[in-house]
């Protein structure tokens, strides 16, 4: 398996409106979609979509929405063996605003999420111990997400950590169990207490992170593109191209899940390579509407982002 992803299955229902609204107030929007969405899922899917072999390790309601979920795994690929379904929960689902500036708010109610335990992923030893790559993000309980981390670390396995949403009083195994942690600039401002505004405070909140454990940090930056951090590479701003956004909901996703993919499929390729290409995948999921639907597929995109690394 090249990417295994123990994490969250949501179900989006978005609403898409003129701008936010304001507390307590009622506004008519102008059109609604459901989605497939949840960070873990996200990401395993742009994976899949990218070409990668995919497996999610979640827990999803006995309900309309986890059958859905699963038929949407079904439809792109993923291996749903160890996902399974619960009658104690509701399938995650979450509440998306999208205002015609980009702009987005979420509400999420996690529900089963909240139910993957640290047996569920003791059930797919074999799988994440035969992973390239393991993806974790915190949206399923912490214990749940740093016991996949330390198993795969354990294995060998190339590991990376999505801190989000962000928490407090992060675990500080979490630091020392990931090959990669990326975060958001609200995310790395939680786990250090740097307000992230620009390349030089994403840099400081970076070496940080890197003093906590951490080998390698991306701390992305939305339209400015991300920042670098690591032995080899000292902040380095990798940019993006402007685009005009029509949904940013799920590009910090798509960005992950791309990295993955060229991490488990290229393994050659430089990583300030493997980050300039995922920001470009990242872009182009931004310039159409919803979360996994705006997720483009290797066909969709240039050759270059495809092309293996030409080893001299």
């Amino acid at each position: 398996m090249d990417v295994v992803v123990v994490g969250s299955c949501m179900t989006d229902l978005v609403s898409f409106t003129q701008r936010q609204p304001r507390p307590g107030e009622t506004i008519h929007g102008n059109k609604f979609l459901m989605g497939f969405g949840g960070k873990g899922a996200n990401q395993c899917v742009m994976a899949a979509k990218l070409g990668a072999k995919t497996a999610m390790v979640a827990k999803l309601g006995k309900d309309f929405y986890g059958n859905n979920t699963l038929e949407n795994f079904e439809n792109v690929g993923v291996n749903k063996d160890h996902v399974s379904q619960t009658d104690e929960a509701s399938s995650g689902v979450a509440s998306i605003i999208v205002s015609e500036d980009g702009q987005n708010s979420i509400v999420i109610v996690a529900g089963a999420n909240l139910l993957l335990s640290e047996g569920d992923v003791a059930k797919a030893t074999e799988l994440i111990g035969n992973a390239k790559v393991v993806l974790c993000q915190l949206e399923v309980p912490q214990a749940t997400s740093l016991a996949a981390l330390k198993l795969a670390k354990s294995s060998g396995v190339f590991t990376i950590f999505n801190p989000a949403p962000a928490a407090e009083n992060l675990d500080a195994d979490f630091y020392t169990s990931c090959d990669i942690l990326c975060a958001n600039e609200s995310e790395a401002e939680m786990l250090t207490g740097v307000t992230v505004s620009d390349v030089d405070s994403a840099q400081r909140a970076a070496e940080m992170l890197r003093s906590k454990g951490c080998e390698t940090v991306i701390i992305t930056l939305g339209e400015r593109g991300s920042v670098l951090t690591s032995a080899q590479h000292d902040g380095v701003l990798v940019p993006v191209s402007s685009i005009k956004a029509v949904d940013t909901t799920g590009a910090g996703d798509s960005f992950i899940g791309a990295l993955a993919y060229y991490r488990a499929l290229m393994p050659t390729l430089p990583l300030l390579d493997a980050v300039t290409r995922a920001n470009t995948v990242a872009s182009i999921s931004c310039q159409a509407a919803g979360t996994q639907s705006s997720f483009p597929t290797a066909s969709q995109l240039p050759k270059d982002l495809m092309a293996a690394p030409v080893n001299h």
